[in-house]
């Protein structure tokens, strides 16, 4: 057993009922999980403020101050007893206040002795005063000079005393008891990237002596990381790509050709065409193809998708298109059944409400092969799904499915079929490296001709009255408007608009026109009646929940009006914002919100006032959020278990990973050097091995 692995309840300060606490609160359980909890942040401590030259700062940082404690006292009963003391440093005062272990911490503090107090100071009822900061004597602070971490705790922990000084302290600690921690990186890459030991880099992150050398620890870090996802990732692509067959298309035949030269509804962009040869090219290698098609909101995907499925079927093979939600299926279903009509092809709908007698017969075509193309839901993915020769899958909006269900496509023929995912979502380039890094990716960059970029505007609710005409102008011109809200029903505590609420006001609002409404708690069949009402123009607004969200196309829909915008993400009103400039008339859509917002979330909603790029949008939404939950999306299943790189922050790193990667498995494919034992060692210890996902998109 390695020494980093010992129980974190034998390092001196910790013990058993501090270990458990550790463990629950932060996944702390070994001397290896303490330091690889790194500070978030740095603060200098070699500046000593002054109280007086605090008061003149407009914004005030957090700081440091000596000086002592004129009082302390112990203030209020129950849950209002408090501790709070006058610290004076001989320029001014400033109060201090402590709510929790007011007890202990009066016993610990002497008046007229000198302590070093470090917190962020607030005004509060126009006065000054720092709450719970950290506090030494004078005699204590050399650990803590310079730089100094802060390290992510829980409100639990800080109740408990524990604070950025007890987890600095105990890594010290790990650190003295642990002198030499072993190298996880094989020497050839240290040199190649001049990087820090792995040593040398854990003590600088914990106690940096300058910011240079902070960089340089920083720096190693997150690139060991990164290498090794990255590594994980393209040793599943080499697997598959040198021993996964795949299908061969070598024809174009009498349906493509049929349809292409007499059923096109409109020319293709020259970035569909494109793409429609990347694809067509996987087809033909024999080789599994597993394609990953960005296309922001209305750039033609789903046409796309259409024409390679036809390719399969003159191949006499079978396709299969699954969607996460039934609207998107039977959105593709309608699509395609009426564009393939007239040339012949078979095109059957299978979700969680078709009918026995129906989806007995699809069974039947799908077996005798009868059946070219099968769209739907998770059903498509049931035990007793079973097709002649399925030989192409599109998997629509795929970050809705996780591996595992994507998995079970592969079951459905001997050998793999070609897989296309598909996202309206645009994905950053440095986030699709890591995420879609076993996937070839293609991009829709260009909108069919005639569409107009969609006039997005930010309102508060003062502005209601003008939102309304403009709504009411649009009707009048016998447009349709979207009106959503984040909430079915109202909701107290979040104080959001509700959709029932909101239903009932654009009633009254609107008397003389139709309204529909959606969300997600609906029966499906009530659901398809309500959308159906406003596809056929049979009602004129729609009042939904996010449940619009994708495939949703009505061409005659000109407004959306977000509520509560401000609970939304970029992306997720890009999305929704996609509803709308389907047609050829001008499209608006209105973010409406309180006007007292964060000035994050104000700067945010202007960004989507300013751009219609998906690209730029999700860049900027990674760097705003965050990648957040994204494992489900991991291609091969690895888990993006990153202490500190980050995919928003950190694209150039993440490439220099990638090329060191290329680079080792360009020379060495099995990693069977001896210099690179130590690569296959590290990558067992940080990976589950228990789950074969290399045969899995």
């Amino acid at each position: 057993m390695s020494r980093l692995d010992v129980d974190i309840k034998y390092l001196k300060g910790v013990g058993p009922k501090r270990a458990d606490m550790l463990n629950k609160q932060l996944g702390i359980r070994t001397f290896h999980d303490l330091l690889y909890h790194f500070p978030t942040r740095y603060v200098d401590r070699s500046v000593i403020h002054t109280i007086a030259e605090i008061r003149g700062m407009s914004e005030i940082p957090t700081i440091q101050i000596k000086g002592h404690f004129v009082t302390l006292n112990i203030q209020g009963e129950g849950a209002r007893r408090r501790l709070t003391g006058l610290f004076s440093d001989g320029t001014g005062t400033i109060e201090v206040v402590w709510f929790k272990r007011v007890k202990a911490l009066r016993d610990s503090f002497l008046t007229n002795t000198t302590y070093i107090l470090f917190g962020k100071p607030t005004f509060f009822n126009g006065r000054l005063n720092l709450v719970h900061p950290e506090v030494d004597k004078e005699s204590a602070t050399g650990a803590i000079k310079g730089l100094h971490g802060i390290y992510p705790l829980t409100e639990t922990l800080r109740n408990n005393g524990f604070s950025s000084k007890t987890l600095f302290t105990l890594a010290q600690g790990v650190l003295a008891a642990v002198p030499n921690i072993g190298e996880t990186l094989s020497s050839d890459i240290i040199a190649r990237n001049r990087l820090m030991s792995l040593n040398d880099a854990l003590n600088a992150i914990h106690n940096p002596q300058s910011p240079e050398e902070l960089q340089r620890a920083r720096f190693r870090l997150k690139f060991e990381e990164l290498f090794y996802l990255q590594l994980k990732i393209q040793q599943y692509t080499r697997r598959r790509n040198s021993t996964t067959k795949g299908f061969v298309f070598p024809r174009i035949g009498h349906f493509f050709n049929t349809f292409y030269s007499q059923c096109l509804p409109f020319q293709l962009t020259g970035a569909q065409k494109r793409v429609i040869r990347e694809i067509r090219a996987d087809m033909a290698t024999g080789k599994q193809m597993n394609r990953l098609l960005q296309g922001d909101v209305g750039s033609g995907k789903t046409l796309v998708a259409l024409l390679c499925a036809l390719i399969a079927i003159d191949n006499g093979y079978q396709a299969c298109i699954m969607a996460p939600t039934e609207i998107l299926a039977s959105q593709h279903f309608g699509t395609f059944s009426e564009l393939l009509a007239p040339i012949g092809v078979n095109v059957k709908l299978l979700t969680g409400s078709t009918r026995k007698k129906e989806r007995d017969a699809i069974h039947e075509q799908l077996t005798n092969g009868a059946l070219h193309i099968l769209i739907g839901t998770h059903a498509v993915i049931e035990d007793n799904v079973e097709f002649k020769n399925l030989g192409f899958v599109v998997i629509d909006e795929q970050h809705r499915f996780g591996v595992a269900q994507r998995a079970k496509m592969w079951k459905k023929s001997e050998i793999p079929p070609h897989v296309l995912v598909m996202t309206a979502t645009p994905i950053p380039r440095t986030l699709a490296m890591t995420v879609y890094g076993d996937l070839s990716v293609s991009v829709i960059d260009e909108l069919p001709p005639g569409r107009k970029p969609v006039v997005t505007q930010l309102r508060y609710d003062t502005n209601r009255y003008e939102v309304d005409c403009a709504i009411g102008r649009e009707l009048r011109q016998g447009r349709q408007v979207y009106i959503v809200f984040p909430l079915i029903t109202e909701n107290e505590k979040l104080d959001l608009q509700s959709l029932e609420e909101g239903y009932e006001r654009v009633c009254n609002t609107f008397p003389h026109y139709r309204v529909a409404y959606v969300h997600g708690r609906m029966k499906p069949a009530v659901k398809d009646y309500q959308m159906g009402l406003f596809v056929n123009h049979e009602a004129d607004i729609l009042v939904a929940t996010t449940v619009i969200e994708v495939g949703v196309n009505v061409p005659n829909a000109t407004t959306m009006v977000i509520e509560n915008a401000e609970r939304f993400g970029l992306s997720q009103l890009h999305q929704l914002r996609g509803r709308v400039g389907r047609g050829g008339d001008q499209s608006y859509c209105i973010l409406m919100t309180k006007h007292q917002i964060a000035r994050d979330t104000r700067r945010r909603l202007e960004l989507m006032t300013s751009t219609t790029d998906g690209f730029e949008i999700a860049e900027a939404d990674l760097q705003m959020r965050g990648p957040g939950d994204i494992e489900g999306t991991m291609q091969s299943g690895v888990a993006l278990n990153l202490h500190i790189a980050s995919l928003a922050s950190d694209g150039q790193i993440t490439q220099i990973a990638r090329e060191n990667v290329d680079a080792v498995l360009d020379n060495d494919p099995d990693l069977s050097r001896p210099e690179h034992h130590i690569l296959v060692s590290q990558l067992s210890e940080l990976f589950d091995q228990s789950v074969d996902w290399s045969n899995i998109s």
